[in-house]
């Protein structure tokens, strides 16, 4: 797949760029069981975010009713064209999907669907909060990303990995690493392993929530990761001790715990007791 790969790239004259996060995944057995841990049948739509040379993109039409996939770089199109080419069910959009309205994407998508993704460093965060806080219709995410982002995104409160990604993704679904990628397996290798994760989300899971007062409140609390939590909103949303302490033990917070310590679920509950944020 390696050598094809490579051949397939100087036919057409291309360069990957760096800016772009382009390290394409270049073994078959491990594309088909991206596949099956996604779990996805013929039932499924599937939203490919970052198509590359179309080597997920072929497996996944193979899998799911249908394939939309959305690739930022224009001149990967006429590799997709010929890569994808007995592909019936896919349809390609060369746009920025950062850019896009996800109302008309999901429109697009016409009902549920799965989103599956190779992601650069950069944009981890931005799409996975931009999906957790918009989507409508989403089921799952199955994304790769760095070995260590992953670990990340499906850690545990009070540990060292926890952050505020994950308190975003708990508020919705819940996460998992599922496969471990070691670097040889792209082309060309980066310099780090990878691993896929497989975001589960739960259609009704805090449905009636403001995420953005509760994103900005999970912000405050790791803005001084070992800051007691009382701290960091006193000094972000300039309220008084005994406000605050008010509202941690309404909450039934400790009033010495950091935000490290906390649950989605308990910073959904204090937010409601926090009316000036």
């Amino acid at each position: 797949m390696e050598k094809s790969l490579k051949n397939l790239l100087r036919e057409h004259g291309l360069v990957l760029k760096k800016a772009y996060g382009q390290n394409f995944l270049t073994d078959n057995l491990l594309l088909e069981e991206i596949v099956s841990k996604a779990c996805v049948t013929k039932d499924d739509t599937v939203l490919e975010i970052g198509c590359g040379a179309g080597a997920l993109t072929s497996v996944l039409s193979k899998k799911a009713k249908r394939v939309v996939g959305y690739e930022i770089d224009t001149r990967l199109k006429p590799v997709l064209n010929e890569t994808l080419s007995d592909c019936d069910n896919v349809e390609i959009v060369f746009s920025d999907i950062m850019k896009q309205n996800l109302i008309d994407v999901e429109k697009k998508l016409g009902g549920e669907y799965i989103m599956v993704a190779n992601l650069p460093y950069y944009i981890t965060t931005p799409i996975i909060m931009r999906f957790i806080e918009e989507a409508k219709h989403l089921k799952a995410m199955v994304i790769m990303v760095q070995e260590e982002v992953a670990y990340r995104l499906s850690a545990k409160e009070s540990t060292s990995d926890y952050g505020a990604i994950t308190v975003g993704i708990n508020l919705r679904g819940s996460a998992e690493v599922i496969i471990r990628v070691p670097r040889d397996k792209f082309t060309p290798p980066p310099n780090v392993d990878s691993a896929v994760v497989k975001i589960d989300i739960e259609k009704d899971k805090n449905s009636g929530v403001d995420f953005k007062r509760v994103r900005d409140l999970v912000r405050c609390a790791f803005s001084s990761r070992r800051k007691m939590l009382v701290n960091n909103i006193m000094s972000t949303y300039k309220m008084s001790r005994a406000e605050v302490e008010k509202a941690l033990n309404e909450s039934d917070i400790s009033l010495t715990v950091r935000g490290e310590n906390l649950s989605a679920e308990d910073y959904v509950r204090l937010v409601g007791n926090l009316p000036l944020i």
